[in-house]
């Protein structure tokens, strides 16, 4: 199945950053510039998207964006964001989901945990966290940080 394959995943600094490389999709040739890491706000009936530039390297990505972000102004939390890279030229775009699928480790979900950020939201304080969902795919969740 063609996907962002995820090698690491760095939470810190106020900032999310994803590393890896397309796997069984690969970028057109002189598309390397147009790929987009895409997050979309499970659930949303208003289509709330944010957007940020991925160029390639090769079949390679470095991407980050910061937590602030996803708690910004009339942004819910809690929610839970899904990760796509998008582009390539081809019109309607390349979607590939942001996953950890050629690892072998199975429950990932339980066992691959990151650490969550603070950040400040329109409504008080707000974790921040990636996690991996029950298929190994990439996604980000806010909740509320309790006092």
């Amino acid at each position: 199945m063609a996907h962002a394959e995820i090698a690491q995943v760095w939470p810190r600094d106020g900032r999310l950053r994803f590393v890896g490389r397309l796997h069984g999709e690969g970028p057109a040739p002189g598309q390397a510039e147009d790929w987009r890491l895409l997050l979309v706000l499970r659930g949303d009936e208003e289509k709330r998207r944010l957007r940020y530039a991925a160029p390639l390297d090769g079949e390679g990505f470095d991407v980050s964006l910061p937590v602030e972000d996803l708690v910004a102004d009339g942004l819910p939390v809690p929610a839970q964001w899904d990760l796509y890279l998008t582009g390539g030229g081809s019109r309607p775009a390349k979607k590939l989901r942001l996953a950890r699928l050629l690892d072998d480790i199975e429950n990932k979900k339980k066992i691959m945990v990151f650490p969550a950020q603070p950040v400040s939201a329109r409504a008080g304080k707000a974790l921040v966290k990636p996690y991996y969902t029950v298929h190994d795919n990439l996604s980000v969740e806010c909740l509320p940080q309790e006092s």
